[in-house]
């Protein structure tokens, strides 16, 4: 009977010493499990627009609708003759529909009066072109033509690059591979192995102009210049082992 009695409590304190073990051993596990290294990466990469647009606006007035439209169709062969003087062909050349620009009577207590003090049209154009460096130069020139008495407003040209979904992708890649070495050297200085990757986030891409530090928390994607950098950036945390 004495006997029958000492098995049971042996195997009983048994299992508690290994159920023990187990439970520190993945108390253990889990407890390193959270130990990880975080890094940050980051890329950069310079590429040159490679599509340029540009637009501009003709504009006219005269005492009545008729005059002001004839001043608006006597200067679009103007118009017309230069950009061809500056390898722009007509047929190059894109006009949006005439729009009206009328000047108006206001009394001399700001009320609007409905009159007509001046007819005015504007007419909106804009081109494109995969030769950059040629819209560059129109878009510098343009200001010529208020010498020959046409009055034009330009814009500002806008330079983009057609293959920036595979820039996007490259400079990802490399800032990612960045972070992983940054790790990698963070836990050789504390005689650490590095484990698996527990998390990682892509910041916001910053496209910019060459050279510039100005950067905005929502991105930035530059149309103003035609060499520019796009500087990627990434958030990773890897397990120490």
């Amino acid at each position: 009977m004495k006997n029958s009695l000492i098995l049971p409590s042996f195997l009983l304190a048994l299992a508690l010493v290994c159920s023990s073990y187990i439970i520190a051993k993945e108390i253990r596990y889990a407890k390193d499990s959270n130990q990880i290294i975080k890094a940050i990466g980051s890329a950069k990469k310079n590429f040159s627009s490679d599509f340029a647009s540009l637009a501009g606006t003709l504009s006219s007035s005269g005492n009545t609708t008729q005059v002001a439209l004839e001043n608006l169709n006597g200067e679009r062969p103007k118009l017309l003759r230069f950009l061809a003087q500056k390898s722009f062909p007509e047929k190059e050349v894109q006009f949006e529909p005439i729009m009206d620009r009328h000047l108006f009577e206001y009394d001399k207590n700001g009320r609007y009066t409905g009159n007509v003090i001046r007819y005015g049209f504007s007419q909106r154009f804009h081109i494109e072109s995969n030769e950059v460096a040629k819209v560059q130069d129109l878009s510098l020139s343009l200001k010529d033509l208020l010498n020959e008495g046409v009055s034009v407003e330009i814009e500002s040209p806008s330079y983009l690059y057609t293959k920036l979904a595979d820039i996007k992708v490259e400079v990802q890649e490399l800032a990612a591979a960045d972070a992983r070495e940054r790790a990698i050297r963070i836990a050789a200085a504390t005689h650490s192995t590095l484990g698996p990757i527990r998390y990682a986030r892509m910041g916001v891409l910053q496209i910019t102009p060459l050279n510039s530090t100005i950067i905005s928390d929502y991105g930035m994607n530059d149309t103003s210049s035609i060499e520019k950098e796009i500087t990627a950036v990434v958030h990773a945390g890897f397990q120490i082992q």
